[in-house]
């Protein structure tokens, strides 16, 4: 049997379910609206609804959008990556495995009824809202509901243990013993996270902040909960093209549209990580094999000195 006819069916389900759909999706982004009661014709191919897309109208959802994403993204970066090397390193092995299913708690409800549930706690008449009131923090009701900074909390809540997890799983196979041997050599616990554990804990990073800015850059159901009309994204543009205005030329140049930002900006983002961490691999670099050979210091002044005639050594 050939090696790779063991991974014949997940390259036929990656076709039937991703390639396919994908591909669909791009030829019905040059069609267009036949009209009132049509959803789509492709008869004559135009990049007419690109143009549309990217009109000042929707500009600036996807501008929103990405603004999200990389907001997003960040933020469950800098709580994740605390909390994973503290369960990872300083948590005896015996709990790691309750605390990762404290965790994993969030997955166990819906998807729709935890972020309907921020929209409880977030309301101007919600418990947080009488609590800050109550304790002087605010002066009236809270106004965080329907804006951008409720669409940031609930993808961050959402998202988070996407970060967490591989995060995880990454610092816990680093090794006490590399901590250890950096120590005995001089280094002390700041730069035994920055120069042994967090370079080689790099794969998890990179798995961490994909997991989390690529869904969540296509995440609808947040932005329409929390946010309403001011926390619009991409996603709630291209579930209404589909469902509501029956465009599905214009939902499908959106969603084409959508697709590119992320990767370029994960590109972007790639480009701007190995630029920033250049210096310090250039540094850092061990390089195997003898040295050079150096002349001695006897020999080299020797040899800086004029040459002599045999009269002058005579005399």
């Amino acid at each position: 049997m050939p090696r790779f006819a063991l991974a014949i069916p997940a390259w036929a389900w990656l076709v039937v379910f991703f390639v396919a759909p994908v591909a669909m999706v791009v030829y019905f982004s040059f069609g267009y609206k036949p009209g009132i009661f049509g959803t789509h014709a492709t008869d004559v191919l135009s990049f007419d609804r690109y143009a549309e897309a990217l009109s000042p109208t929707f500009f600036q959802t996807f501008t929103n959008t990405l603004w999200v994403g990389i907001a997003g993204t960040l933020l469950c970066l800098v709580i994740g990556l605390p909390v994973a090397y503290w369960m990872a390193v300083k948590v005896p092995a015996s709990r790691r495995g309750l605390l990762l299913a404290l965790v994993m708690v969030p997955f166990w409800t819906n998807f729709l009824v935890r972020t309907i549930g921020w929209q409880v706690i977030l309301a101007p008449e919600g418990w947080l809202s009488t609590l800050l009131q109550g304790v002087g923090v605010t002066d009236g009701p809270l106004e965080v509901l329907y804006t951008r900074t409720a669409v940031l909390i609930g993808v961050v809540y959402n998202y988070l243990p996407l970060m967490i997890l591989p995060l995880f799983v990454a610092f816990d196979r680093v090794g006490g013993p590399l901590r250890e041997a950096s120590k005995d050599l001089g280094a002390g616990r700041v730069r035994t996270f920055l120069r042994v554990t967090l370079p080689l804990a790099r794969p998890g990073l990179i798995a961490g902040v994909l997991l989390v800015f690529i869904p969540l850059m296509g995440d609808y159901i947040t932005a329409t909960v929390l946010g309403g009309a001011r926390g619009n994204m991409v996603g709630q543009l291209v579930a209404s093209q589909f469902q509501t205005a029956q465009n599905w030329a214009l939902g499908s140049a959106m969603a084409v549209l959508l697709i590119l930002v992320i990767m370029l900006t994960v590109a972007v983002g790639g480009v701007i990580v190995w630029l920033v961490s250049l210096p310090f691999r250039t540094r850092n670099r061990l390089v195997l094999g003898d040295p050079p050979p150096t002349a001695p210091a006897a020999d080299t002044e020797a040899a800086a000195m004029p040459a002599r005639t045999p009269e002058e050594v005579t005399a």
